[in-house]
């Protein structure tokens, strides 16, 4: 398996392309709202941009595309987070096998009920399973949590979608984790930069970049056809990360023909005993997160970028508006957190607290839907399905229904006093869908929920 990350070329187009003028700027940016994406030259261009006038022309560009082919719908989800033992000395990370003051733990069957039922409690219908690496983590036991979380009900409420990222499997596991029903396989590099990798991964099976490099496209010839990437900006260069990101998107669809279902854009926050996390070796400030998000939505326009709460709140109201498609809530990232029997220190420090509830409100108030659509996976819109309406901009078709449908399905059984407050806002959306017959569609069964039924969507 050779390096599909071609370093010098990064380098060499980074350098090559620090005095472009200022038109060419502007034409990358007119080619991005073709929906086609962006060449690495044309990526290299834009990442150099510094000229507040033009950054803001790329900003302006992200939304418009993230709109066109998704609406003005934000996904929600939360971590649940398994165990954080782990085999492997990530320097970076408050879970490594060296971590001193750490409680161990592995969640036993009861526990996982126990945490997804707080979840289920809050509203959430999405969540992504999370563990650190450890031999006890295997396809056997993932089987039964995911068995657990989809058989768990709290009321009204359930978990429709599970995505999950755990650490690397040969073909024959990850095909019998596509038979639990998963949604996305999800795995970040970290930092594509080898020597850099390298440094930083002391020990552990995780110490072979390779390995992990090649991890998605093991996924999907085992058949999970939608995998999700992602990079932890702060461990190298942004710049790099960012073209590494778009060659691995590109390695994608030329062996598989579909590209990552999502991109996640973690900083490196503060971990117990890190002093690296404390301390990041390529330190990424608000304003270059910003250009991050904005590049990565007009290169790879089809993609789901997701926005963790690692950034703090007034942060993440600002990048809501730049790209960003997915969004965790309410988060923990310690195993057992959710139900009040977590004791160990998470995995990294949060810095949004707000409940769901509190983001919500707040997305509303904003003009944004709140979706916990998981319909995709339940239509077989997936994979290359997937992509050949997201490409041009037909997926919100679905999108924007699903999202009011779970949006009005969340404020019965959760948020009721919400209700009045959104009413115009929702009335509105409907409004604005297209097609007359999806329009009256959607109308029936918001009707119908309101009446007691669950679980609508096209």
């Amino acid at each position: 398996m050779k390096n599909f990350i071609k370093e010098d070329t990064i380098f060499n187009l980074l350098e090559q392309t620090k005095k472009r003028p200022e038109r060419h700027t502007e034409a990358v940016i007119r080619k991005s709202l073709k929906l086609k994406g962006l060449s690495p030259a044309e990526v290299a261009v834009l990442l150099n941009c510094e000229d507040e006038v033009v950054l803001s022309s790329i900003f302006t560009a992200a939304r418009r595309i993230k709109e066109s082919i998704y609406g003005n719908r934000l996904v929600l989800f939360a971590p649940l987070y398994l165990s954080n033992r782990c085999i492997n000395n990530c320097l970076y990370c408050g879970f490594r096998h060296d971590a001193l003051n750490t409680e161990k733990r592995l969640l036993e069957d009861d526990e996982i009920r126990e945490e997804t039922k707080a979840l289920i409690s809050q509203g959430h219908k999405r969540l992504l399973l999370v563990s650190a690496e450890d031999t006890a983590v295997n396809i056997d036991y993932l089987e039964d949590a995911i068995k657990t979380i989809y058989d768990t009900k709290e009321g009204n409420g359930s978990i429709r979608r599970v995505n999950v990222n755990v650490a690397p499997m040969g073909i024959k596991d990850f095909k019998r984790l596509k038979n639990t029903g998963i949604g996305t396989y999800q795995l970040f590099q970290e930092t594509y930069h080898r020597e850099t990798y390298n440094q930083l991964h002391a020990s552990g099976p995780k110490s072979d970049y390779i390995k992990r490099l090649y991890a998605c496209d093991i996924a999907q010839s085992a058949g999970i056809d939608d995998v999700g990437i992602g990079a932890l900006f702060g461990l190298y260069n942004y710049k790099f990360e960012v073209l590494a990101l778009l060659f691995h998107a590109m390695h994608l669809e030329d062996e598989f023909g579909v590209g990552p279902h999502t991109i996640s854009v973690p900083r490196l926050e503060p971990a117990q005993g890190s002093n690296i996390a404390s301390h990041p070796p390529c330190q990424v400030s608000d304003k270059e997160l910003k250009k991050i998000i904005a590049v990565l939505r007009l290169a790879v326009p089809y993609t789901g970028i997701i926005l963790s709460t690692r950034e703090n709140a007034e942060l993440r109201d600002e990048l809501f508006y730049l790209g960003v498609s997915q969004i965790s809530a309410g988060s923990r990232t310690a195993p057992g957190s959710y139900s009040g029997n977590g004791k160990s220190h998470g995995q990294f420090s949060i810095s949004d607290n707000r409940s769901l509830s509190d983001v919500i409100e707040n997305l509303a108030s904003k003009g944004f839907i709140p979706s916990f659509c998981t319909s995709c996976y339940r239509s077989g819109r997936t994979g290359e399905n997937f992509m050949d309406l997201a490409k041009p901009g037909n997926i919100k078709n679905f999108c924007q229904p699903n999202a009011l449908l779970t949006f009005e399905e969340y404020l019965l059984d959760y948020n009721p006093k919400l209700v009045q407050k959104v009413k115009a806002l929702i009335s509105s959306e409907i409004s604005k869908i297209p097609d007359p017959r999806i329009r009256q569609l959607t109308s029936g069964k918001i009707a119908s929920i309101i009446k007691g039924e669950r679980d609508l969507y096209f």
